[in-house]
């Protein structure tokens, strides 16, 4: 393991940037064996803002050009809007920087397929921030499907809901746009959901088949406020609010993923459901602690807290019984991912895995349009 910190470069000072070096601050508290990292540079275009955002997060230096970023750091974190993922990315990696990406990966097909393909040609690991398979519980669900403690696996559902877009007055923002973000809830939640099943169930039922497809937009324009919070214009909203699919899996099995952030009520609600020949699991966000769990010859769902010491991640934490939360899930997939560059390892999710999750959203959007099942291409 290199013995010299790790220069990390952040593109991104908001949602995701506060979350990561957030983590990448707990890090040498909770995870002792992680690399030394220094939190170098933090990448914005508005430099007042980015200078008060470096002094919270605790980054030294701060640019406003990418390109000088990544010739100044040994890792570079891209947290910003999906329609910048892809230069910025590929230009890290063909200078043989390590790249960690949020999700989706890209906006479009094309561009996931470009980073995939500079990924594969470069010699550093490159990731794609699924924080979701870093949950203790989740990867305790997974390794009980591994075991076979469900049997064959036959049905996989979940929903991602939100309820942020239920007031029709409620402000425009760069995840309405499609040209910014590519698709909508279906990339932002979806996204998420698609993975996770894929993490979960993916070695049992093989790859996507085939898909079905439903997208729809429940508010067609959106007000732009000023600082004052008075309306200044109002602009198009050119993505999906909500989107229902059905999947059908290589070795039969099938699966239903929704989302939706019209869903009044639901704040951050992701569930994933999993059913087998033998017994079934659910998961949720909003009890990320817990896994409910039927198994074979029970009478019933059992709930299992998931924080004992032998549980994933747990003895990095407090003493059994005492819950984490959901930024805890940024700072496991920062240490697996930072070790990963230091002993030169590769990691999971790479960019190939948030390619093919790119491929189902895409499919997806295409059985929309055409009204009928579609071939994951």
């Amino acid at each position: 393991m290199t013995t010299e910190p790790l220069k990390i470069g952040v593109l991104g000072y908001r949602f995701m940037g506060k979350a990561h070096a957030n983590a990448l601050a707990r890090l040498p508290m909770f995870f002792p064996d992680a690399p030394d990292v220094e939190r170098h540079t933090l990448v914005g275009r508005d430099e007042a803002a980015l200078a008060a955002a470096a002094d919270r997060f605790g980054f030294a230096h701060t640019e406003t050009d990418w390109g000088a970023a990544i010739d100044e750091v040994d890792v570079f974190y891209n947290l910003g809007p999906n329609h910048v993922h892809a230069e910025p990315s590929i230009a890290a990696l063909e200078a043989g920087v390590p790249v960690f990406c949020e999700k989706p990966l890209a906006p479009t097909l094309e561009e996931a397929s470009a980073m995939h393909e500079a990924a594969a040609d470069a010699d550093v690991p490159a990731g794609c921030a699924f924080n979701y398979r870093f949950v203790p519980a989740i990867r305790y669900a997974r390794n009980l499907i591994a075991d076979g403690e469900l049997g064959e696996i036959r049905q996989i559902r979940g929903r991602y809901l939100q309820d942020w877009l239920v007031d029709p007055d409620a402000p425009w923002a760069w995840r309405l746009d499609s040209e910014l973000a590519g698709s909508g809830t279906l990339g932002d939640l979806g996204a998420h959901t698609i993975d996770l099943a894929n993490f979960l169930v993916g070695d049992e039922v093989g790859g996507v088949d085939r898909v079905s497809g439903h997208l729809r937009t429940f508010v067609d324009e959106r007000p732009v406020l000023d600082d004052d919070g008075d309306v200044e214009e109002y602009r198009d909203v050119t993505v999906d609010d909500a989107y229902t699919a059905q999947v059908a899996y290589d070795s039969g099995a099938m699966g239903s993923f929704e989302a939706s952030r019209f869903a009044a009520g639901h704040k951050n609600d992701h569930t994933i459901e999993v059913h087998g020949s033998k017994g079934s699991l659910t998961f949720s966000l909003e009890r990320l602690n817990e896994l409910e769990v039927l198994r074979e010859d029970s009478r019933g769902y059992e709930t299992v807290l998931v924080t004992d010491e032998s549980d994933p991640y747990i003895d990095h934490w407090w003493p059994p019984g005492h819950v984490i939360g959901w930024e805890h899930t940024f700072v496991h997939e920062n240490y697996e991912f930072l070790s990963a560059v230091a002993e030169g390892d590769e990691f999971s999710p790479s960019f190939a895995e948030g390619y093919e999750v790119q491929r189902v959203l895409d499919a997806i959007e295409r059985a929309d349009e055409r009204g009928e099942w579609v071939d994951v291409e």
